[in-house]
């Protein structure tokens, strides 16, 4: 689903509130190894845009130029006869700036590209769509993918779990913790009703799934099978692990729902640090002294809110 290409550019736009800005900031660096205010970003790196629940759409981008006339002048090259197609103008809320273009401009510019292209102008149901949208002072067209919201369907599982993360957040943890999946083998050693599992799996994440209850496993291979995926879960303490994993992800609500003492975290911590090579925990608390007393470093971090209280997520190595 990811990989690099020199060749090959891309810009991605993003939609989120304030109270999800932390989260996908953590998203964008841990894919893109940056992040921006501005809602856009141009990266080499290849994403489908309807793995992260942030990412509105991703241009793929086939011309550029100083000026809008510039891409005009190149549009004939693009398009098919056989083919129809669509240009769209990509809006990003609060533009502003250089990059700041009014509502019939764009409607212009929309119409000028499409009609020098190749192939007819179908606005309702185009065989290609593609895009056209200023950056930084620079104007870039290329095909345009839109994001599909697949976390949606997931929300209505025939297992639920008050505490559980909203699938997207699940969705957006699982990306910060495998953003290129390929070659990774990840564990959710504490995945409880599989919230973190049907988003990972869902994205061709190499999972598997444990937890020291039996009852939520059942609830978990349910949730998994009830979307059509297929996943490993079995009922095994975080101690009684022998495999090594490239990943684990924790999601750690103890304290404030079961009042989990420091040793059974500890106990928690401990082992996810000798099973895997790297960890992303979810918490409800700031847990920094005791990552460090289990030997971990932490290498990024966000917070999430939920209702009346937040979630850290943090990165360790």
């Amino acid at each position: 689903m990811t990989n690099n290409s020199r060749e090959s550019a891309f810009i991605y736009t993003f939609a989120y509130n304030d109270a999800e800005r932390s989260l996908c900031h953590l998203e964008m660096r841990s894919f893109f190894g940056a992040d921006t205010e501005t809602k856009i970003i141009k990266s080499h790196v290849k994403i489908n845009p309807s793995r992260s629940p942030f990412m509105k759409g991703r241009v793929e981008i086939l011309a550029d130029g100083n000026t809008v006339e510039e891409i005009i002048a190149k549009a004939p090259n693009f398009g098919s006869e056989e083919e129809t197609n669509k240009v769209i103008f990509l809006k990003i809320n609060d533009r502003q700036g250089i990059d700041k273009v009014e509502n019939n401009e764009r409607l212009q510019i929309e119409r000028a590209i499409g009609s020098e292209m190749q192939g007819d102008f179908d606005l309702h149901n185009p065989n290609q769509l593609y895009a056209i949208v200023p950056f930084k002072g620079r104007w870039y067209f290329g095909l345009y993918t839109k994001s599909e919201p697949i976390w949606f369907k997931h929300m209505k599982k025939p297992r639920e779990y008050s505490t559980a993360l909203s699938t997207r957040v699940a969705r957006s943890v699982a990306n910060i913790a495998v953003p290129n999946p390929e070659g990774v083998i990840a564990i959710d050693p504490c995945c409880g009703i599989g919230t973190v599992l049907v988003e990972a799996l869902s994205m061709g994440i190499d999972i598997v799934g444990r937890d020291i209850n039996p009852l939520v496993c059942d609830g978990s291979r349910e949730n998994i099978a009830y979307f059509g995926l297929t996943g490993d879960v079995k009922k095994s303490a975080i101690e009684e692990i022998v495999e090594s994993y490239d990943v684990a992800i924790i999601d750690l609500p103890y304290n404030l729902y079961t009042h989990a003492t420091w040793d059974e975290q500890f106990t928690i911590l401990k082992h996810a640090r000798r099973i895997a090579k790297r960890v992303v925990i979810v918490t409800i608390e700031s847990m920094d002294e005791r990552l460090e007393e289990v030997g971990f470093q932490v290498v990024d971090r966000c917070v999430t809110m939920k209702q009346q209280f937040s979630r850290e997520i943090v990165i360790c190595k």
